[in-house]
C-alpha cells in the first residue's frame, strides 16, 4: 500500500515511524516532512491545504491511503476533496472539523447533548466581552474562537490580565482566530487527554496521555504547543474514562451524525478532572502534539491497521493491544520559544542516539544544511522512550537528552512530575 501523510512536525514523524513498522506499507510519502522524517520516508513539496493539489499528487503517485496530521488541512476541507476523489482518508470532513475550528461550535454541541463542560459566553466585539469579565471576575479563561496553533488560550488570574487578553485578541494578535472569543469559567482540577478513533458511528478508545503546556518547570510561564507528554495518564482512570465516553464523547459523535456531519478520524478530548469526574475543556480533531509521540511509541505497527479501519468505517470488532508499559516524550525547543527565537543553529549528537522500539528522537522542526541537522522551528525535537514504569521511561529520555549537543536549545527537566 502506498501511503501519504500530510504534515511536517513531530506528530507526523511519530505517525510515519509507526506506519513504517507495518508490512502493509509498501511506500510512504510525507508532505512536507522534515529532516528526521526524510531518514525513513520520501518527503514531498506540496501545499497540504490545497485539496485539488493533494488529490492530483495522490493520483500521480498511486497513493491509496492518506493520513492527515495537522488541523489546518482538515478545516480547509482537504479530507472532503480526497473522499470526493475516491481516496481512503484518515481525518474528518470540514463540517466535523469545526469541533476544533470553532470553540463556540463545540460549546453549542455540548449544550445540545448536555455534556459537562465549563460555563461560557461568546463574543464578537470587545466591549461586551470586557463588561462580562468585569461582572464575572477572575480567574477566568479567554479563548480565541478559531485555530491559533495551540496558543490562543489565556488563563487569566486577574481581571486586568483578562482585559488585556481581550485587547490582544480583538487587536489582531491571533489573526482571524481572535476575531471572536469564548470566555469560560475557570475549572479547577487536573487536565488529561483522551484519544478515541471514530468511523462515523463506532467509537474506539485508544489511549490516554497528559501533556505539559506551560514553557516553564512547575507548569509556569506562557502556554506553548506542548513541552512534553507521557502515556498513560494515571488520573484518567477506567471509571472516569467511561464517564467521559458516556456523557461527552459518544453523545458528541451521535449529534454530529444527526446533523449530517459524521466524524471519521481521531478525536482528542481534553478533559478537566476533579473529584473523580471529567468535564470537557476542548476537542481537537487530530492527534495531539506531543501526545502522538507517546501514543505511537506504545502502539507501533497496529496504529496503521486501526487508522485504516476508522477511515473505512470498519472499527466494529477492532481493539487496541496495549503493552503494560509507559512512554514519555520531552520537547527540546529553541531558546526564546514560545517568543521570538532564532533558526539555523546546528544540533550535534543526533546520529549517535538509539533508534529502537523503546528509544527514539522524533524530529519536529529540523532541516539539513551541509550534511548537518539544524533547527528550523520553535519546537525542534521530541526525545521519546518507553519503559516498564514511567520512571524508567523518564530516565531513558533524559539520558538521551544529555547526549544531544545543542547550546541554543532547552527543555523542561520535570516532565511527568505529576505522575512521578
Amino acid at each position: 500500500m502506498n501511503i501519504l501523510i500530510l504534515g511536517g512536525g513531530g506528530r507526523e514523524h511519530a505517525l510515519a515511524w509507526a506506519v513504517m513498522q507495518n508490512p502493509k506499507c509498501d511506500k510512504l510519502i510525507v508532505a512536507p516532512g522534515n529532516a528526521g522524517i526524510a531518514e525513513i520516508a520520501d518527503c514531498a513539496d506540496l501545499d497540504i491545504e490545497n485539496g485539488t493539489d493533494v488529490v492530483r499528487f495522490c493520483e500521480e503517485n498511486a497513493v491509496e491511503f492518506v493520513i492527515i496530521g495537522p488541523e489546518a488541512p482538515l478545516v480547509a476541507g482537504v479530507a472532503d476533496r480526497l473522499r470526493d476523489g475516491g481516496l481512503l482518508v484518515f481525518g474528518p470532513d470540514a463540517a466535523a472539523a469545526r469541533l476544533e475550528a470553532s470553540k463556540a461550535f463545540t460549546k453549542e454541541i455540548c449544550e445540545a447533548v448536555d455534556a459537562p463542560t465549563a460555563a461560557y459566553a461568546h463574543f464578537s466585539e470587545a466591549e461586551p466581552a470586557r463588561s462580562y469579565i468585569k461582572a464575572q471576575g477572575a480567574p477566568i479563561v479567554i479563548k480565541a474562537d478559531g485555530l491559533a496553533a495551540g496558543k490562543g488560550v489565556i488563563v487569566a488570574e486577574s481581571v486586568e490580565q483578562a482585559l488585556a487578553a481581550i485587547d490582544d485578541m480583538f487587536g489582531g494578535e491571533f489573526g482571524e482566530a481572535g476575531a471572536e472569543v469564548v470566555i469560560e469559567e475557570f475549572m479547577d482540577g487536573e487536565e488529561a487527554s483522551f484519544f478515541v478513533l471514530v468511523d462515523g458511528e463506532k467509537v474506539l478508545p485508544i489511549g490516554t496521555a497528559q501533556d505539559h503546556k506551560r514553557v516553564g518547570e512547575g507548569d509556569t510561564g506562557p502556554n506553548t504547543g506542548g513541552m512534553g507528554a507521557y502515556s498513560p495518564a494515571p488520573i484518567l482512570t477506567e471509571t472516569i474514562a467511561q464517564q467521559a465516553l458516556d456523557q461527552i464523547i459518544r453523545p458528541t459523535v451521535a449529534e454530529l451524525a444527526r446533523r449530517g456531519a459524521p466524524y471519521r478520524g481521531v478525536l482528542y478530548a481534553g478533559l478537566m478532572i476533579e473529584g473523580g469526574h471529567a468535564r470537557l475543556v476542548e476537542y481537537n480533531v487530530r492527534f495531539g502534539d506531543p501526545e502522538a509521540q507517546v501514543l505511537m511509541m506504545r502502539m507501533g505497527a497496529q496504529a496503521l491497521d486501526l487508522m485504516q479501519a476508522a477511515a473505512a468505517g470498519q472499527l466494529a470488532g477492532c481493539r487496541v493491544n496495549w503493552a503494560q508499559d509507559n512512554a514519555m516524550t520531552v520537547v527540546m525547543a529553541a531558546n526564546g520559544y514560545p517568543g521570538p527565537y532564532e533558526k539555523g543553529s546546528v544540533i550535534g549528537g543526533l546520529e549517535d542516539l538509539p533508534e529502537t522500539s523503546s528509544e527514539i528522537c522524533f524530529h519536529a522542526g529540523t532541516s539539513r544544511r551541509d550534511g548537518k541537522f539544524v533547527a528550523s522551528g520553535g519546537r525542534v525535537l521530541n526525545v521519546t522512550a518507553r519503559g516498564d514504569t514511567l520512571a524508567q521511561a523518564h530516565d531513558k529520555v533524559y539520558s538521551m537528552i544529555d547526549r544531544i549537543d545543542w547550546p541554543e536549545g532547552f527543555c523542561r527537566r520535570d516532565i511527568g512530575w505529576r505522575a512521578l
